[in-house]
């Protein structure tokens, strides 16, 4: 819950602006603005105090505890300029919050942690548990200082300006190692804990046996990712409350799937009760791994028979391959998504073109693998290659990735041993469109008259289907020097079909600054001046010119009520 507090009318007119467009995450605070403060800051995970900072701090200062705990402090100027992210910037979530409150007031977000300020990622933000010097090795990378990553375990990180040695260390385990001086552990989630359990089961035996399983096999319990069980077990109370209580989530599957999974110890047990001959380790390798400690049942101190069993396993770290469409080209229709995954990639692979549009929002230490034209197999499988790695990857494309560009090669490259996030992004046919006025209202296909990669038979037919069934088509790659007769030769289908004077639209480097646009008809359209640049939309029969704008309407009841309207003109 996020508190808002506010003194004055102009603070109290920007917190309910805030409220009304947050109504699940806010709570607003009147009263003594004292009072309202230190009530949020004990009931809140995050403040957004309309006062000024140096007021905030005076109020604050007697209620800071730790940095780990107490909640994030954004504040708002009287005058809406600014969201100053105050205290909690990473741990508390400030800095986030600043963003997105200066999005939503159209204010200028204001952050100076050391990390966010230079565009190094914060130990403490990688989304997992950190031990160690996080200061110390925070400010050496950020002097440039050497900083060696020991990597025990392959996992996907964000770039880091790290070298092979240096006085400074960053750690990758699930060991239960203390820290050493200068080093930060980091403890990813690798480990997940299959639990079997007797109806009745106490949580206390289900957690103890769990916790010394763990403890005992010189493991961190930080770095446990999930408990896994049978279905049957979904619901058991002991297991239910051990995941609760170690906050991670519990994972079931069907007896069927634990059957299949090959286990050191299987049991006629658990067959006889649920179906299968194993719970505890086959749930725990379900999704492979290497077993670390296999069944082991609890030890009850009355003597009476064990009622629970775990087992250990080390899952395989997935890399993360994450294809980003970066939009028609300007940066502002660029998703805050994709700048998202850019900077969370430690690889960054993409057409050379593409990297330089983006370049500049990579953080320092970003591995970029970019090649020329015609390279988009090899960046496919150059990028699904790096994930395989164990990498944290983003391979970029134009426009949306899932629209004539990377998604649909990676993907034909990639099998489900990583994990492949798409990213979306404009479409040329959408930003031409939004240049055009509303050539999209109804149904609409893309076609590409490009037949490098398609038959032209196969595109002359999708041409002459969407003729007749009298579909807006947005022609993709409409002319080449090499290509120079599919554009009249598409345009003379559709011809056959509509009117000469049907709406044309003629977009060239939609949002770019060189950006042209005219909108003509069928008939008067010259395919000389359409190039591979150039996005090429034909309305269909209710398509219109209106005032210079290309309009489609949603239906087809508009159209009947103009010809009525023009019949009624006519009789009179």
């Amino acid at each position: 819950m996020i508190g808002l507090i506010s003194a004055t009318a102009a603070g109290a007119g920007a917190r309910d602006r805030l409220a009304a467009a947050w109504p699940d995450r806010t709570r607003v605070y009147e009263g003594s603005v004292a009072d309202a403060v230190r009530a949020a800051f004990a009931e809140c995970e995050q403040l957004v105090c309309f006062l000024a900072t140096g007021a905030v701090v005076r109020l604050i200062a007697p209620l800071l505890g730790d940095k780990r705990t107490d909640p994030g402090v954004v504040c708002v100027d009287e005058g809406g300029r600014f969201a100053v992210s105050l205290v909690g910037g990473h741990g508390g979530g400030a800095n986030e919050l600043a963003v997105e409150v200066g999005e939503l007031l159209a204010a200028q977000p204001v952050v100076t942690t050391a990390t966010d300020a230079v565009g190094v990622p914060g130990l403490d933000t990688l989304g997992f548990p950190v031990e160690g010097d996080v200061a110390g090795v925070s400010r050496a990378l950020l002097d440039g200082e050497p900083v060696a990553l020991d990597a025990e375990l392959a996992w996907p990180l964000p770039p880091l300006t790290v070298s092979e040695h240096g006085s400074y260390v960053i750690r990758v385990t699930d060991r239960a190692v203390e820290p050493a001086e200068r080093e930060v552990v980091l403890r990813p989630p690798s480990l997940v804990v299959g639990v079997g359990a007797s109806r009745g089961a106490p949580v206390d035996e289900v957690l103890g046996l769990v916790e010394s399983a763990v403890r005992e096999a010189g493991l961190s319990l930080a770095c446990l990712a999930q408990l896994a069980t049978v279905d049957a077990k979904s619901e058991e109370p002991g297991i239910v409350e051990a995941a609760g209580r170690l906050g991670v989530p519990l994972v079931t599957y069907s007896a069927d799937e634990l059957a299949a999974v090959e286990v050191p110890n299987p049991s006629d047990a658990p067959l006889a009760a649920v179906g299968t001959p194993s719970v505890a380790e086959a749930a725990a390798l379900v999704g492979g791994g290497e077993l670390l400690v296999p069944k082991r049942k609890s030890e009850r101190a009355d003597g009476q028979p064990a009622m629970a069993t775990c087992a250990v396993v080390r899952r395989v770290a997935r890399g993360r391959l994450a294809v980003v469409g970066l939009g028609p080209g300007a940066r502002d229709l660029v998703t805050p998504r994709a700048k998202a995954e850019l900077r969370r990639a430690a690889v960054l692979v993409g057409l050379d073109q593409y990297v330089d549009q983006i370049r500049d929002l990579l953080r320092p230490g970003t591995v970029v693998l970019e090649s020329g034209l015609g390279a988009e197999e090899e960046r496919a499988r150059t990028a699904v290659a790096e994930a395989r790695k164990g990498q944290a990857v983003a391979l970029i494309g134009s426009g949306d990735a899932g629209v004539y560009a990377m998604a649909s090669p990676a993907l034909a490259e990639a099998s489900d041993d990583i994990d492949v996030v798409g990213v979306p992004g404009v479409t040329a046919a959408l930003a031409a469109a939004a240049i055009l006025g509303a050539p999209l209202g109804h149904d609409h296909v893309s076609i590409s008259l490009s037949d490098l990669h398609t038959p032209w038979e196969v595109i002359e037919r999708r041409v002459r289907a969407a003729a007749e069934a009298d579909i807006v088509v947005t022609f993709y790659n409409p002319r080449s020097r090499g290509r120079d007769w599919q554009l009249p030769k598409a345009l003379a289908i559709l011809a056959e079909h509509r009117e000469p004077g049907t709406p044309v639209g003629v977009v060239r480097n939609a949002s770019r600054p060189d950006e042209s646009s005219r909108l003509t008809t069928l008939a008067a359209l010259d395919p000389a001046t359409v190039d591979m640049m150039t996005v090429v939309t034909v309305g269909n029969t209710a398509t219109r010119d209106i005032a210079g704008r290309m309009v489609t309407p949603r239906g087809y009841r508009w159209q009947a009520s103009q010809a009525a309207q023009a019949s009624r003109e006519v009789a009179k």
